[in-house]
């Protein structure tokens, strides 16, 4: 695995792959490597004939200066976790690197990004879009590949894709990975302390025991039977749960609304925020 640090040499490496008619894999990261991680990875090296990991704390998604402040960095044990998965080349640029000035561009990302994440964060979405589009200049790849727990954030990247124009590129959405109890893999969780990891499968197993409920019950009544049941958990705070169309993100209060429904929910787990989604078929 090689690895690389300037964007000039970045785009000079794979420029020449791509010369010699390689497909080529993004999966972009903020680092904090886990199995949720080497999943995309893998999904990217059966797809490609190279696959780029970004590593990078991008400071502009950040709207809470103490996430930003406290979010693992952890290079050492990332390489090891790229290597094993096969990749082959691994871009770990500084912040001056990736802006060597101040990048003001404002993305038109319509409703996708409005609501949940866009009203929770904001500025969040637009420094995602900010950092995905540079990462895409520079690679120019075949595929990119984002994993489902940011349901949401795929939508945007979507919408950021085709605004910027994008061509030829595949946007390759992947399942969540979970733990043997259901807690869906993050980065933050490494934050937990053991009592606070114990209680956080709950969240998972309250969303799944709301897909019966949703049988016979009205997407309000199940938007608040797992909001109280999450929240009967002194450690924990549902920031929102919402029931949304998968189509457009936007909340829906019928069934009928939507093709494919989907619950969204961030938690916080003492101070660390947490955020899963589940698939609802009526």
């Amino acid at each position: 695995m090689k690895v690389i640090r300037t964007v000039e040499e970045l785009k000079s490496v794979v420029g020449a792959l791509k010369a010699e008619g390689k497909s080529v894999g993004l999966v972009p990261t903020m680092g904090a490597l886990h199995d949720g991680h080497v999943s995309l990875m893998e999904k990217a090296r059966g797809d490609n004939d190279v696959v780029v990991v970004s590593v990078f704390v991008n400071p502009t998604q950040f709207n809470n200066p103490d996430d930003l402040r406290t979010y693992p960095r952890t290079e050492e044990a990332d390489c090891a976790r790229m290597r094993d998965a096969g990749v082959d080349i691994a871009f770990i640029p500084s912040v001056e690197e990736i802006y060597p000035e101040p990048d003001n561009r404002v993305f038109d990302l319509g409703k996708v990004a409005e609501v949940m994440e866009g009203t929770m964060r904001p500025g969040h979405f637009n420094g995602v879009a900010q950092i995905v589009s540079k990462l895409f200049r520079m690679v120019e790849p075949t595929r990119a590949y984002f994993g489902e727990k940011d349901f949401q954030q795929i939508a945007v990247i979507r919408r950021m894709v085709e605004i910027e124009g994008f061509k030829n590129l595949e946007i390759v959405d992947c399942p969540i990975k979970r733990e043997a109890d259901g807690l869906a893999l993050s980065s933050r969780n490494v934050r937990l302390t053991p009592h606070q990891r114990e209680i956080a499968p709950n969240i998972h197993r309250i969303m799944v025991e709301s897909l019966d409920k949703a049988r016979d019950c009205s997407v309000e009544e199940v938007k608040r039977s797992v909001i109280d049941a999450v929240n009967a958990y002194p450690e924990m705070d549902v920031e929102y749960y919402e029931i949304v169309n998968a189509a457009d993100m936007q909340p829906i209060t019928d069934w009928s609304q939507a093709t494919q429904a989907v619950g969204c929910i961030t938690v916080y787990l003492g101070d660390v925020r947490l955020i899963d989604n589940i698939k609802y078929t009526i």
